[in-house]
């Protein structure tokens, strides 16, 4: 079994930057894929970005490219997103997922609130 814990959210104005961090336990990430998604008030899950564990490949959303970067830790079975120039509408709560290679289940963090003002 495979816990995520995010960290890093919190409130931050325009133009700022924070860095959220997500830990897997019971296990090493190993091979598959981290995400990160997003979820605001009244809306739908949406893809942030998303990092092939093995490879280290990325890619982005077209609403963050360019602002965020996606990163992994393998000494310490951390990833991270790395958030620049955030924006009001980047406001919601951030979660980390994992999907191992080739299985059909996947796992969640429980989310970090990201608050931008303006």
């Amino acid at each position: 079994q495979v816990q995520l814990v995010e960290s890093g959210g919190g409130l931050v104005q325009a133009g700022g930057s924070l860095r959220l961090s997500c830990v897997a336990s019971g296990r090493t990430f190993g091979s598959g894929f981290v995400g990160w998604f997003r979820q605001a008030p009244g809306k739908e899950r949406e893809f942030v970005a998303i990092i092939s564990w093995n490879s280290g490949s990325t890619s982005y959303a077209n609403s963050v490219k360019g602002r965020f970067t996606v990163s992994r830790d393998n000494a310490n079975n951390t990833v991270y997103l790395q958030m620049n120039s955030l924006k009001p509408e980047d406001t919601a709560v951030y979660y980390c997922n994992y999907r191992p290679a080739g299985a059909t289940t996947d796992y969640w963090g429980q989310g970090t609130q990201v608050t931008v003002s303006s």
